[in-house]
């Protein structure tokens, strides 16, 4: 075997090995990706395909009026982007700054239809951490729908069905 057709064989072998290692790696990558959605993205004119059985995480306003508690120390709460909602279900302790009306992004999947509605299922709820704060793809999505108003008000986050 001469010395080129050596380093020809190293170089094959070293570009398998890179593939499958880059192949692995982005495997593992694609499993933590957690995509943000908001209602509008999963209801609304711009509908795009959300993954079943994966975890997502959605964005917007806490709907007035729609925060109710469950049993077992459950909580369900409407999240709205003043053009659609989402109905969230969550389980647990609220974060302090939980309020309605305020910017909140959930983190969780899509439960079994109940009554033809979709329920989300929180597994985390994140809440703003100062009264001028909001995620920014929440107020980019409130600023797409046109109900955006400058100097940090905006809409009453009412909704109906």
């Amino acid at each position: 075997m001469t010395a080129k057709r050596r380093r020809l064989y190293l170089l094959i072998a070293a570009a398998i090995i890179l593939g499958l290692s880059v192949t692995l790696i982005l495997n593992a990558f694609r499993d933590s990706l957690v995509f943000f959605y908001t209602p509008s993205d999963i209801v609304g004119a711009t509908k795009k395909p959300v993954p079943q059985d994966r975890m997502i995480r959605i964005g917007g306003l806490v709907e007035e009026g729609s925060v109710k508690k469950t049993k077992n120390a459950g909580v369900s709460f409407a999240i709205t982007d003043l053009s659609n909602r989402i109905d969230v279900r969550y389980q647990g302790i609220l974060p302090d700054l939980f309020r309605e009306g305020q910017g909140v992004v959930t983190q969780g999947k899509f439960g079994p239809d109940q009554g033809g509605n979709k329920m989300f299922i929180a597994h985390e709820v994140l809440a703003k951490h100062d009264e001028t704060y909001m995620p920014k793809e929440v107020s980019d999505a409130i600023k797409k729908s046109g109900k955006w108003q400058e100097g940090g008000k905006r809409a009453t986050p009412k909704v109906s069905k």
